[in-house]
């Protein structure tokens, strides 16, 4: 176990709104919302108000009627996490993205080079700010763990340093939503059992806790209460699967709706599936449902493919035998993952369509997208949505 406060967990402040309200100068200090249908995003402004991402827009603008609603920039935000991420791995080789908008960095072999951790913290938050125009928070601690609840408590724009011997002091006064896995079911369910702070949570025996909340779920969140995190920092993993996923709010939604959402979704993902010169062999389906229970469906391919008619017929068609559950439930939520990913050179080869140069019907659509913008190309079922109906890519990890 790591004795020093050498980690640094680094997230950028309600990043998409952030990146709206530093290319338009009008709309900084305003309360910002990402999306039109469901909050994306939302700024300090508009949270102060109440409003919170995944939230449906009406009710956001019944919350921040004065807030200024703009649809989705994908690219915009690509670009700015890009130039953070260049700034991270230039402050440290040891960097592990968990998403677009934040990263685990170890500077433990950096002190004799460039200063303490803190520094380093201080250092990263003012290039940030200067070079990219973001405001970032940054925890710094002696794990993982403890490092992504320090920079969410400094939230906004704040640096925290948590050191070994104020670790116990830090986290169990906090409330159990702190801890890293607890969504709103598991809080519910410890409320039930009268703990609310981390510290009521660190108590309990192991087995109490694993009998409570489910074996691996008990023992997870049992060991973060009790300050047992012994995972390095990984630069190295290789990435075995790719996705999106797209909140829905609480309003119900049509077949057609959905068919909609999930083909933006898949057309996204497809897309990052052969930038990243790679196929899949299966497609996985994530519901939340209006009840909040979660389903999986997957199905498997014969051989891999990174072709996006194939992907969506295949997601359609989880979709289609999920119906029946979505109309008596309702749904939340709904993502599409890729795994058991395959090199480019382990796909089958395709027959060209007799274009001349034998190019395909994706790679030409990507063509014209990376050329033009991702807006430039849509489908004719997309005509006419609201802009909120655009669906951001959201880490893997969720």
């Amino acid at each position: 176990m790591r004795g020093e406060a050498t980690v640094l967990h680094a997230d950028l402040d309600a990043f998409y709104a952030s990146v709206e309200q530093r290319d338009a100068p009008a709309l900084r200090g305003r309360p910002v919302i990402v999306g039109g249908g469901v909050v994306l995003a939302a700024s300090y402004e508009a949270k102060a108000r109440g409003v919170r991402t995944a939230m449906g827009g009406r009710q956001a603008r019944e919350l921040c009627p004065d807030a200024v609603v703009v649809p989705p920039r994908m690219d915009a935000y690509t670009a700015a996490s890009r130039a953070v991420f260049a700034i991270f791995h230039e402050t440290t080789p040891l960097v592990e993205g968990l998403s677009i908008d934040e990263a685990f960095l170890e500077v433990g072999g950096l002190r004799r080079l460039v200063g303490t951790p803190e520094q380093i913290a201080v250092r990263l938050r003012e290039r940030v700010r200067l070079e990219v125009g973001l405001p970032i928070s940054v925890g710094v601690a002696r794990t993982k763990f403890l490092a992504k609840v320090a920079s969410a408590v400094s939230k906004p724009d704040g640096l925290l340093v948590v050191e070994p011997d104020g670790e116990e002091a830090f986290l169990l006064p906090l409330p159990v939503e702190r801890l890293w896995g607890v969504g709103a079911v598991t809080a519910d369910k410890l409320h039930r059992l009268g703990i609310r702070t981390v510290g009521q949570l660190a108590e309990l025996e192991t087995a109490t806790a694993e009998r409570l909340l489910g074996g691996a779920v008990g023992a997870h969140l049992h060991a973060m209460a009790r300050l047992r995190d012994p995972r390095p920092v990984v630069t190295t993993r290789r990435r075995g699967s790719i996705g999106s996923q797209r909140a829905l709010g609480i309003r119900p939604r049509t077949a057609e709706e959905l068919d909609v959402i999930l083909t933006q979704i898949v057309d996204r993902v497809a897309r990052r599936l052969r930038d990243g010169e790679r196929g899949c062999r299966t497609v996985v389906l994530r519901l939340r449902f209006g009840d909040f229970t979660k389903a999986t469906r997957s199905r498997s391919l014969r051989s891999p493919s990174d072709r996006t008619a194939v992907l969506l017929a295949v997601a359609r068609a989880l979709l289609d035998a999920s119906q029946p559950e979505i109309a008596a439930r309702g749904i939340t939520l709904i993502g599409i993952s890729f795994t058991q990913l395959a090199r480019g050179e382990e796909l089958p080869p395709e027959l060209p369509i007799d274009w001349g140069d034998g190019a395909h019907l994706d790679a030409v659509f990507d063509t014209v997208r990376d050329r033009f913008g991702s807006a430039s190309l849509g489908r004719a079922t997309q005509l006419g949505r609201d802009p909120g109906w655009s669906t951001p890519v959201l880490p893997e990890h969720e």
